[in-house]
């Protein structure tokens, strides 16, 4: 018997032996080991369906009948099928779906890391004990748990791929390859000197993790293809019995909107990340996406390129496994029966109080920290409960934790404690930069709960519950709001979870402390200062002037931090030399003391906006920074009129391209008929529509500074 500590590195189906186990020891070696691994799932529904069913498997199956528990219906007989393999089981449920679509299945697509995890107590990216007899695992037991806040770092090594140009826009001639001290341009031309010099430095490094940018869509079809018409091989899979995994690309509607995911590369036995196709590595990066690995059991690969709320419905998986609830694999419950009137009493969203137009000073905001998931966890919202709706104010907390508020509760408490650490760390701290991805990572996956708790596909989802959360929160801002005027405050705006406040002769954080403190105790919900504006602008709709927006503001905290809210520098639609120029703009206002001496400052402000113009005229902006970015709403024959991102679909497909609805398009307003001009194909200055570019950097302009021209600066007394 052999016995090893580490790192669990990744857990997937082995073809002929239970799974494939990958540790990196504590000696800094990789360690490929096998474990045997049966695996169970359940049938549910007519007697004579499952005996016909059980008929079917018989060869191939250990049978039993049971009961286990459904979250909704509760105790129900269930036929138990177990696999001596993982390997097997997608076969046998696509043959009794096909056979017997009108049984209910459970506990049959569950993620094998998942099972893993359930079974062992070792989360991925854990440190383990490990005793094993040659290659098969004898046993193997956790050494730490995914809600401890500081852990010891994985010995990762990392190698990054970078194409000399977006090979969107023309076929890269280098590779940039980077590893530890080694950086250096690898050219793709002649092409076997090229795969020859990867695959030496895959065998001389031997990294855990490739990231690359294009590496799904660019560089790994093409290294498939040039490896076989070279006869060179390369070998990016650690695991050589394994061949690359790959995934078409598709699109998907999701939060109102069509996404796109680009097709995919993965690996065995050490991962690729393709940090172009992963849906929030610029939101927290490789720090973000291992701690969202760690909390939910999905393996680093999928967590990168999938949404948080996957991550979500990975948990809520994990919570179902471990307390014997069966997960089914199509959601089962439909929404109750409502009257009109019970439905616009229950169906009314957060709570929006509409911001006072104009400007203001020495202004507070109050931020409820992780409200929905609190809530949900506080008053145990959850779908198996049966009174859930307008009356969860009055639930009984008494009554044991619901699924939903299990799965939260040691993410919110692990997020909370983040965020503590952060406010009493020095912004110098070589902590603080991995600390902030992985709380945010952690703050994605709480936010994206509260959606799944009512999306219609949630496996776990009962949009009751849904309601139930928006109305407690409606109750409870309203109970901020009477506590802050209660203390002489003036309420100037709240959305969903935030509020503004103002006071006179009030702007050091330190007199808001007491205001913090009675809404906490009222509400029961952990609220912070995000902190105190020097000026913030609420500004009027510009159809009509006399209508504010709630989500659209911008202001100057005490310390020259700027906040932005709605403006088109947030707006991925809006070219870089706009939206530089508009952060631009409120660097020059920022620089002013207080807002008394605003006046002064607008005068350098309209001289940049008058230079930027003329270097535009002139040809002195590149073409990159005057790039619109706008996704494909629809597949291109279903336009009517179409819109300036179809256009240049039409062009990328005139140019033998696919192109895919929830795809970006990338392209520049130019003059003339064509009006618009995909940057993927080349985009000549001289065709520039200056016109249309000078309107928009004054409109983005004239949205901030006519505030301080025309309207009334409010000082709160």
């Amino acid at each position: 018997m052999d016995e090893q500590t580490g790192w669990l590195f990744d857990v997937y189906e082995h073809p002929r032996q239970g799974v494939s186990v990958w540790l990196l020891s504590d000696q800094g070696t990789r360690i490929h080991l096998l474990m045997d691994f049966p695996i169970t799932f359940y049938a549910a529904g007519d007697f004579k369906l499952l005996r016909q069913a059980w008929i079917f498997l018989r060869e191939n199956a250990q049978l039993a009948r049971t009961r286990r528990q459904d979250l909704f219906i509760g105790e129900r007989d269930v036929l138990r099928i177990t696999l001596s393999r993982p390997a097997l089981l997608a076969n046998i449920i696509a043959d009794l779906q096909r056979n017997f679509p009108a049984l209910d299945y459970y506990d049959a697509d569950i993620p094998i890391s998942l099972r893993f995890i359930t079974r062992t107590g070792v989360h991925l990216l854990g440190r383990c004990h490990v005793t094993h007899n040659g290659n098969l695992i004898q046993a193997i037991e956790p050494l730490d748990s995914p809600w401890q806040i500081e852990h010891a770092p994985m010995p990762l090594r990392v190698m990054i791929l970078t194409p000399s140009v977006d090979p969107a826009h023309c076929p890269p001639s280098s590779l940039k390859v980077k590893y530890e001290r080694v950086e250096y341009s690898l050219s793709v031309n002649p092409l076997r000197p090229f795969l020859i010099g990867l695959q030496a430095d895959l065998l001389r490094f031997d990294p855990d993790l490739i990231l690359t940018d294009h590496g799904d869509t660019w560089l790994f079809p093409n290294l498939a293809m040039w490896c076989k018409e070279s006869g060179q091989q390369v070998d990016v899979n650690r695991d050589r019995e394994k061949d690359v995994l790959t995934r078409r690309a598709n699109s998907y509607f999701a939060y109102g909107q069509v996404v796109y995911r680009g097709a995919q590369a993965h690996l065995f036995g050490r991962w690729h990340i393709d940090r172009k196709n992963a849906m929030m590595f610029n939101e927290y990066g490789l720090d973000g996406v291992l701690e969202q690995t760690r909390v939910t059991g999905l393996g680093v690969q999928e967590m990168a390129r999938k949404s948080p709320g996957a991550g979500i419905t990975a948990m809520q998986m994990l919570t179902a496994l471990k307390t014997g609830v069966m997960v089914p694999m199509h959601k089962q419950q439909a929404e109750g029966r409502k009257t009109l009137t019970r439905l616009i009493q229950a169906d009314r969203g957060g709570l929006i109080y509409q911001p006072i137009i104009g400007i203001h000073r020495d202004v507070a905001q109050i931020d409820f920290s992780s409200m929905y998931p609190s809530i949900m966890v506080n008053y145990n919202i959850s779908p198996e409960n049966e009174s859930v709706g307008l009356d969860a104010l009055s639930l009984d907390v008494t009554r044991p934790s619901g699924l939903i508020p299990q799965t939260l509760k040691p993410l919110l408490e692990k997020r909370l404690q983040m965020k503590q650490m952060l406010s009493e760390l020095s912004t110098k701290d070589c902590e603080i930069k991995s600390l902030r991805a992985r709380a945010a990572a952690l703050k994605w996956l709480l936010v994206v709960c509260f959606g799944y708790l009512g999306y219609k596909n949630a496996r776990f989802g009962r949009i009751e519950s849904h309601e139930a959360v928006t109305a407690i929160s409606r109750e409870l801002m309203l109970q901020a709001k009477e506590v802050a005027e209660d203390l002489g405050f003036t309420v100037l705006h709240m959305y969903v979870d935030s509020l503004f406040v103002q006071k006179e002769g009030v702007k050091d954080q330190s007199q808001f402390l007491p205001l913090l403190d009675a809404i906490r105790a009222q509400t029961k919900i952990a609220i912070a200062l995000d902190g105190v504006y020097r000026w913030i602008a609420f500004p009027p709709s510009r159809k009509d002037a006399r209508i504010p927006v709630p989500n659209r503001y911008f202001g100057i905290f005490q310390n020259g931090e700027i906040k932005v809210r709605g403006i088109e520098a947030r707006r991925r639609d809006t070219p870089r030399w706009v939206a530089n120029g508009q952060l631009k703009i409120l660097s020059y206002l920022s620089k002013a003391a207080s807002l008394d001496e605003i006046q002064s400052y607008l005068s350098h402000a309209r001289e940049f906006v008058e230079q930027e113009k003329r270097k535009l005229k002139a040809g002195q902006v590149p073409v990159q920074e005057l790039i619109v970015t706008q996704s494909l709403s629809r597949a291109l024959d279903a336009y009517r009129s179409p819109s300036s991102a179809a256009r240049a679909a039409g062009q990328l497909q005139s140019a033998g391209r696919e192109v895919a609805p929830g795809q970006f398009m990338h392209f520049v307003f130019v003059r003339g008929a064509e009006r618009v001009r995909v940057w993927d194909l080349g985009v000549d200055a001289r065709m520039i529509d200056v016109k249309r570019y000078c309107e928009m950097l004054d409109r983005a302009v004239t949205g901030l500074v006519s505030g301080f021209e025309t309207a009334e600066i409010r000082l709160g007394i």
